[in-house]
């Protein structure tokens, strides 16, 4: 959406394949580079930390190989904020940083702290309070950067966005068919990480709450990726072995991890989508599900609290709480007619405040201003890296 009001975009990031193609030109204006830090295998984000300096000396010789610098730098995460820090007091740069999850938050709720927590803080902190604007994706993450990370730096709230015309074009029959969902079911979706702060445990257990005429005709789809002997694939195995616990197997499948061509037509086939995060900064998942037309039961906490307005495009309930969760999912799932309500109040809410479209032209604005005031904008169309 940048690259067509004008940006050039090069978006860049660390090679974890040697099958992965080095650029990617995804049309005129926008591709994604990606260079060498570390071995060409995947890294846990935990580890990644002292492969940095390397991405910042390649980041550096492929601006000298293209004979430019960038004008902006739009890191996103605080591993890549390191990294803008770095080139910054190497040469004169606008750095602009999403965070997209705290570590002050994540830490909270963890309780196996892991070592690279004391630098990741302490990369947060430096981060909000020198850098040229940090962007909140809430007015609830603005909030925990001032109460738990720093009381200096600017903030810029500006929300992520999501294609409308991806997820909204396919209509539940037509999404019923194309997965063999019988028209008859109830169909609960949640998608996202096997992580137990994703609360999926409060939402199977919700199952349990409904009442006996509702779990006659359920259908519930716990949608992600996992692998075995890691932490989201000891999570999947913990939850199915709860699924199997309540007596659930017969009416919950685990589909793995959706393909983009397939994640539209699961959010078009679900009746609601549920979000049972015990802490998000903002709930992606929760703006894909409404633009798709599908009404949103997700917790009262952080960014959520922002995207999902309560009884217009969804219900919220307090984290944690399968009953309460169980009494939203019920209202939903016994009126249709609410339903739909709320399905059609969320793909407005975001056509109007979550679209790629609106979100660029923040974001392009909030550029521009930077550019005028460093005093660094030039005849040539400006570049940007994230």
């Amino acid at each position: 959406a940048l690259a067509k009001q004008g940006w050039l975009v090069d978006m860049f990031t660390r090679q974890s394949s040697p099958d992965q193609a080095t650029f990617v030109q995804h049309n005129a204006n926008c591709r994604t580079i990606r260079l060498t830090a570390g071995p060409q295998e995947f890294i846990s984000r935990d580890r990644l930390f002292k492969y940095l300096p390397e991405f910042v000396k390649n980041f550096q010789t492929f601006q000298q190989r293209e004979g430019f610098e960038y004008s902006i730098v739009h890191t996103n995460y605080w591993l890549s904020s390191w990294v803008g820090m770095k080139l910054k007091r190497q040469q004169p740069l606008i750095q602009v940083h999403t965070y997209h999850s705290l570590g002050a938050v994540k830490y909270i709720s963890v309780k196996d702290i892991p070592e690279i927590a004391t630098t990741r803080l302490a990369v947060e902190k430096a981060c909000l309070e020198t850098v040229d604007r940090v962007v909140a994706t809430s007015p609830q993450e603005k909030s925990h950067m001032r109460s738990l990370v720093s009381s200096q730096g600017q903030i810029e709230i500006i929300p992520c966005g999501t294609d409308i015309e991806k997820f909204g074009s396919i209509g539940w029959h037509e999404a019923r068919q194309e997965l063999r969902i019988g028209q008859d079911k109830s169909v609960v979706l949640y998608v996202g990480r096997f992580d137990r702060r994703k609360g999926i445990e409060t939402l199977v257990r919700a199952m349990t709450r409904l009442n006996v005429q509702t779990q006659a005709n359920l259908q519930l789809i716990v949608a992600g990726g996992s692998r075995p002997g890691h932490s989201d694939g000891i999570e999947r195995e913990r939850i199915g072995a709860i699924v199997a616990e309540l007596g659930l197997n017969e009416c919950t499948i685990f589909p793995g991890r959706l393909c983009d061509r397939l994640l539209p037509y699961y959010y078009a086939a679900a009746d609601v989508c549920v979000v049972p995060s015990h802490y998000e900064p903002f709930g992606l998942v929760a703006i894909e599900a409404m633009a798709s037309g599908t009404p949103v039961v997700a917790s009262d906490v952080g960014g959520l609290q922002f995207t999902v307005v309560p009884e217009v495009t969804g219900l919220l309930a307090p984290a944690q709480d399968e009953l309460a969760f169980a009494c939203a999912i019920e209202r939903i799932l016994t009126n249709p007619k609410y339903a739909r309500q709320l399905g059609r109040a969320g793909r407005q809410r975001v056509q109007t405040a979550f679209s790629w479209d609106s979100v660029a032209s923040k974001l392009s604005h909030l550029y521009t201003l930077l550019l005028v005031q460093a005093k660094s904008a030039s005849e040539k169309t400006p570049q940007i890296a994230a």
